[in-house]
């Protein structure tokens, strides 16, 4: 593997429009070399039987039966009374839109 050399992060920084200080240069060489080699060891792993996942560990919809409830104890008639305005069966709210 070529080694990421301190021009190569001076590039790469002016290409991303970064300042990065003069004395940090060799530190992100060496982090970024680092970075490589850890990518090449995985790049090493036989992967050939391992099925593409979208995720780490795999999700499952717990979903129940929709049923429907009659609301008769009152509950529905004592939040509309709670509004400020209500017509009918509904809430009545202020006109938002202009004709």
């Amino acid at each position: 593997m070529t080694r990421i050399s301190p021009d190569d992060v001076r590039k790469v920084a002016k290409l991303c429009r970064l300042e990065i200080p003069e004395d940090d240069i060799e530190k992100y060489s060496n982090q970024l070399e680092g970075i490589l080699e850890y990518i090449s060891q995985l790049e090493r792993i036989d992967t050939s039987n391992v099925p593409p996942t979208s995720r780490a560990v795999e999700v499952v919809n717990v979903l129940r039966e929709d049923t429907v409830v009659s609301c008769t104890s009152g509950v529905r008639e004592e939040i509309l009374d709670l509004a400020p305005q209500r017509e009918g069966e509904f809430f009545k709210v202020p006109k938002i839109l202009s004709e």
